[in-house]
C-alpha cells in the first residue's frame, strides 16, 4: 500500500475544529466534518469515534418529560416514525405494531444504561506510555505550543518572532542557526530540520515504523490538541483570520511536532529506541469501520426529536392561530416610521416593544450587514476589517476620515512600560492606581478604556468615503459607484418586500455589544458583519439611500420610487446595555421631520427600557421584586463589570427562523427564540430573493444554532468549558491555564440555560417553489435533507404547513398538535 501524507492530512483536516480567531469568532456547525451524513448518524459517529457527547443524557430527557417539556404523545409519535424509518438492530418493521411501540416507550422511560463515551482515538500512541513509560505529551506540548503561539502572536508577547515573514519551519531554521542549535536537545533533530529533503514520511518512519499505521498515529497525535490543530488548519487557508498574517500549514505543524517527539525520545533513550509499531501489537481498527448503533442510540434519537417537536408544535399552533386571527396590517396613511433591524434573535423583542409603543411604525428584519459588503479602514487604524459575512470576500473598501475623537488608551497597556527603566519607575506608581480602579469597578462597575465598546468601531461624527472616484487601495475599490449603490439598496429593500409605501423616516439599525474582560466579545456582535458592530453598514446603506442619484436609478432600473421627503437614518443598538445612538441626524433639516425624529427617539428609549426589563427575567441574580430602576442598573453593570462572565445571554435558546411577511408572526411573543427575516413572496413568485435569503440564513443561523447545541451537550470537548480559567493566547484564541489546548466552541456561561434543539425554519411561500430551490442547490439541500435543520413551508394559498423530508419525496403535510 502506498501511503500519502497529503491524503492523510486532508482527511484529518476535514474533522478538526474550524473555529476562526477571536476577532472574527464566526459561529459554525461544530460537526462540519460529518455534514454529508444524516444528523443522527453524525451524532452517533461523533460519539463512537471521538468520544463526543452529542445528545443530552437519558436522565436529562426523562427530567424534561417529567416536567412536561416533552409530551408523551409526541414521544410515541417519534418512536413510531423512527421504527418505520430504520428499525434498530434489525428489530421491528416499517409498520410497527402498538406492542412494539409500547415496548420501546417502556425502554425510553425506564431503561437503565451504562454507556460511556470513550471514542476510538489514542489507543495506538498510548503505547509510548504503556511500553516505554514515556509521556510524549508532557515532554513535547509545552515547547510546541509556546513556539507556535509566539510565531502567531498578534500583539501580546513582548518579544516578537524575528522572522515572521517566512513560514513556520523556515523561521525555526533561521532561529536555530542564530541560537547555535539551542532549539533541540540532540543533534539529530537539528540536522533533520536543516535537511530540507527530509519528508514527513521520513519522520513518521522513525516514530511509527510500519507505514500502515502512519495515519492512525497522526489521528492519535493531533487529537491530543484538536483546538491547536484546528486553528492551524484554518489559518492555512484563511490567513486573513489574523490581522498580522502568518504563513503556517498543517503539514509544518505536524512536521514540527514529530520532530520534537523524536528529539524527546532521543534525549530520554540515549542508547536508541524502536518505532512504535515494533512495540505495540497491531492491528488497530480503522476509525469509521464496524460501527454498530445500540438500543440506547435509538432511544436518544427518539427523545431528541420528541424534545424538538414538542416545541415545534407549539410554534405551529401559534402561527396557525395567528393566521386565523389575521390582524389587519397598518394603514398606509398612518405610517410614520419604518425600521430595518438585523434578523438577530435579540432584536425581535425590541421590535415588538417598538411597534407596541408606536402603532404607526413597521419593523423589518434583514441580515445585519444590510447587503453592503466591504472592508473598513477606520481613521488611525492599521488594518482593514471585514464588515460582511465571513465567507464573502469583498472587493470594496470604505475609509473613515475626520474622526473627531481618538480612542482612550490605558497607560498600563502602553508598550514603553515594558522597557526596564520605565517599567521599574512606573510599575510601583501604577499598581496603587490599578488596585484602586479594580476595587472601584467591583463596587460600581463603569466604562474603562480596555473594554469592548460597540460604539468605538466608528466615530459617530466622522465622515465615510462611500463614493468611488477611480481610486484603489491594496487591489480594492475605494467606495461604490452610483450604479453599485443603487443595486445594493434595491437588493436589500426588495428582499424584505419594502418597495412601497415609504414612511417619512426609515431607520436602519445595526447592532453590537459592549463588555469587559470577555474574550468572546466578537461572538456578541453582529455575525453578518464578521463579528463586528453593524454601525458602519447601517450608516452606509442610509447614506446610499438618501442620495438623489441613487434614488433616480432605483426608480429607472429597479422600479422602486422613494419619495423625495423620505429620509433614511442609521443607528446602532447596543444589545448588552440596551442603548442606541443615531448617525448623521444633522441632515434632517426639515422642521417637521426633525420633530418626528425626536418623537421616535423618545419612544425608542421607552422600548429599550421595556426590553431591559424583559431581559432581567433570565438572570438569576436579578430579583423580580426589585424596582425597575434597580433592575435597569443591574443590566448596565453587567456590561461594565470585570467579574461578570455573562454580560448578556446572546443567542441562548435560539430555535426558530421565520422567513415571511409580518402577518406570519405579528403580535406573538417568542421569548427571544427566533431569527426573523422579513420577506414578501408576492413580490418574488419565482423565489429569486428567497434563494439569496436561504443561502445566508441556513448556514449562518444554522451554524449559530449547532454551535450552541453541541457546546451545550458537550461543554468539555465541543464547547469551551467555563470562562474562569481561560487565558487569551496571542490575541487570537483562548486556552485553559498556560499550556492547555485552544478551546473550540462556546463557554458554559453562554449556553448553560440553552435548550439544545435544532432550528425550525418556517418559510412563507408555495411548497413547490421552495422544493425547487432546495433541489437545485446541493449545499442547502444537505442542510435540510440531512436533518441538520428542519424546514417547514407555510403555503399562503391554503394556510397549511408542509415539512421538507427527503429530496425524492414531496413535502409532508403538517398538522399542528
Amino acid at each position: 500500500m502506498i501511503y500519502s501524507t497529503e491524503h492523510a492530512l486532508e482527511h484529518l483536516r476535514h474533522y478538526l475544529p474550524s473555529q476562526a480567531s477571536l476577532k472574527d469568532f464566526i459561529h459554525h456547525n461544530t460537526l462540519h466534518g460529518f455534514q454529508d451524513r444524516d444528523f443522527h448518524q453524525a451524532c452517533f459517529e461523533g460519539a463512537e469515534v471521538f468520544g463526543y457527547s452529542t445528545y443530552l443524557s437519558l436522565d436529562e430527557y426523562r427530567a424534561l418529560y417529567a416536567s412536561g417539556r416533552i409530551r408523551e404523545d409526541i414521544l410515541i409519535d417519534r418512536i413510531r416514525h423512527s421504527l418505520a424509518q430504520r428499525p434498530p438492530n434489525g428489530l421491528g418493521s416499517t409498520h410497527p405494531t402498538k406492542v412494539e411501540i409500547n415496548q420501546w416507550l417502556e425502554k425510553a422511560l425506564y431503561h437503565s444504561t451504562t454507556y460511556v463515551y470513550q471514542g476510538r482515538l489514542g489507543g495506538f500512541r498510548q503505547g509510548w506510555k504503556d511500553v516505554l513509560h514515556m509521556n510524549l505529551n508532557k515532554a513535547v506540548h509545552p515547547k510546541l505550543l509556546r513556539m507556535v503561539s509566539a510565531y502567531l502572536d498578534q500583539g501580546i508577547s513582548t518579544w516578537k518572532f524575528p522572522f515572521v515573514e517566512a513560514s513556520l519551519l523556515d523561521n525555526l531554521r533561521q532561529l536555530d542557526r542564530s541560537t547555535g542549535g539551542a532549539i533541540f536537545g540532540k543533534r539529530r533533530a537539528h540536522h533533520i530540520l536543516h535537511n530540507q529533503q527530509t519528508t514527513l514520511e521520513d519522520l513518521l518512519g522513525l516514530l511509527v515504523g510500519d507505514p500502515r499505521y502512519f495515519e492512525a498515529y497522526l489521528w492519535d497525535q493531533q487529537w491530543e490538541h484538536p483546538g491547536w490543530s484546528g486553528m492551524v488548519a484554518t489559518l492555512e487557508f484563511q490567513q486573513s483570520a489574523l490581522l498580522d498574517t502568518r504563513k503556517i500549514s498543517l503539514h509544518d505543524w505536524v512536521f514540527l511536532e514529530c520532530l520534537l517527539e523524536i528529539d524527546a525520545l532521543d534525549q530520554k533513550f540515549v542508547k536508541g529506541w524502536e518505532p512504535l509499531s515494533n512495540l505495540v501489537t497491531p492491528p488497530f481498527p480503522r476509525l469509521f469501520d464496524g460501527l454498530a448503533a445500540s438500543d440506547e442510540w435509538f432511544l436518544l434519537k427518539c427523545w431528541q426529536e420528541a424534545y424538538e417537536w414538542t416545541y415545534y408544535h407549539q410554534v405551529l399552533n401559534k402561527l396557525a392561530a395567528n393566521q386565523v386571527a389575521d390582524p389587519s396590517p397598518k394603514g398606509t396613511s398612518s405610517l410614520e416610521y419604518q425600521a430595518l433591524f438585523c434578523i438577530d434573535d435579540r432584536e425581535h423583542s425590541l421590535r415588538r416593544h417598538l411597534e407596541g409603543i408606536i402603532p404607526s411604525c413597521s419593523t423589518y428584519g434583514t441580515p445585519g450587514f444590510f447587503g453592503v459588503a466591504f472592508f473598513f479602514r477606520p481613521e488611525h487604524g492599521q488594518f482593514l476589517t471585514k464588515c460582511c459575512p465571513f465567507p464573502v470576500q469583498p472587493s470594496h473598501v470604505i475609509f473613515e476620515t475626520e474622526r473627531k475623537t481618538r480612542a482612550v488608551r490605558d497607560y498600563s497597556m502602553e508598550s514603553h512600560r515594558q522597557s526596564l527603566l520605565r517599567g521599574m519607575l512606573s510599575s510601583g506608581l501604577l499598581s496603587l492606581r490599578s488596585t484602586a480602579r479594580l476595587i472601584s469597578n467591583l463596587i460600581r462597575p463603569s466604562p474603562t478604556p480596555v473594554m469592548s465598546d460597540s460604539g468605538a468601531h466608528m466615530d459617530a461624527d466622522s465622515l465615510l468615503e462611500i463614493e468611488f472616484k477611480g481610486e484603489y487601495f491594496q487591489g480594492l475599490q475605494r467606495g461604490f459607484s452610483v450604479e453599485e449603490m443603487a443595486a445594493r439598496v434595491a437588493q436589500t429593500l426588495k428582499s424584505i418586500g419594502l418597495t412601497s409605501p415609504f414612511a417619512p423616516l426609515v431607520y436602519v439599525i445595526g447592532h453590537g455589544a459592549s463588555s469587559v474582560n470577555n474574550p468572546y466579545y466578537a461572538g456578541y456582535d453582529c455575525g453578518a458583519c464578521c463579528g463586528r458592530p453593524g454601525s458602519v453598514n447601517a450608516r452606509i446603506l442610509a447614506m446610499m439611500a438618501n442620495r438623489s442619484d441613487v434614488r433616480q436609478l432605483l426608480e429607472e432600473g429597479h422600479g422602486i420610487q422613494v419619495p423625495e421627503a423620505t429620509r433614511f437614518v442609521a443607528g446602532l443598538h447596543d444589545t448588552t446595555l440596551d442603548k442606541v445612538v443615531f448617525y448623521d441626524t444633522a441632515t434632517l433639516q426639515d422642521p417637521d421631520t426633525w420633530e418626528k425624529h425626536l418623537v421616535f427617539v423618545q419612544r425608542f428609549q421607552e422600548a429599550l427600557r421595556m426590553n431591559k426589563l424583559e431581559r432581567t427575567a433570565r438572570f438569576d441574580n436579578i430579583d423580580p421584586a426589585w424596582s425597575d430602576s434597580k433592575k435597569i442598573e443591574a443590566i448596565r453593570q453587567r456590561a461594565y463589570a470585570f467579574y461578570e462572565p455573562r454580560p448578556e445571554w446572546n443567542h441562548t435558546d435560539n430555535a426558530l427562523v421565520l422567513i415571511g411577511s409580518s402577518r406570519l408572526y405579528r403580535g406573538l411573543h417568542w421569548d427571544k427564540r427566533p431569527f426573523i427575516n422579513n420577506y414578501d413572496y408576492k413580490q418574488d413568485l419565482d423565489g429569486h430573493y428567497l434563494l439569496s435569503i436561504l443561502s445566508a440564513a441556513i448556514p449562518v443561523c444554522g451554524g449559530i444554532n449547532l454551535e450552541y447545541y453541541f457546546s451545550r451537550v458537550d461543554s468539555h470537548r465541543l464547547g469551551a468549558g467555563t470562562k474562569l480559567p481561560h487565558n487569551v493566547v496571542g490575541l487570537f484564541a483562548v486556552n485553559n491555564g498556560v499550556d492547555g489546548d485552544l478551546r473550540p466552541g462556546l463557554p458554559s456561561q453562554m449556553v448553560e440555560i440553552h435548550e439544545p434543539i435544532r432550528l425550525l425554519y418556517v418559510v412563507e411561500h408555495h411548497p413547490k417553489v421552495v422544493q425547487r430551490l432546495l433541489n437545485t442547490n446541493p449545499n442547502l439541500a444537505q442542510w435540510v435533507y440531512n436533518g441538520w435543520v428542519w424546514l417547514a413551508v407555510h403555503d399562503p394559498t391554503d394556510g397549511q404547513f408542509y415539512l421538507a423530508m427527503t429530496q425524492d419525496t414531496d413535502f409532508l403535510t403538517l398538522t399542528p398538535q
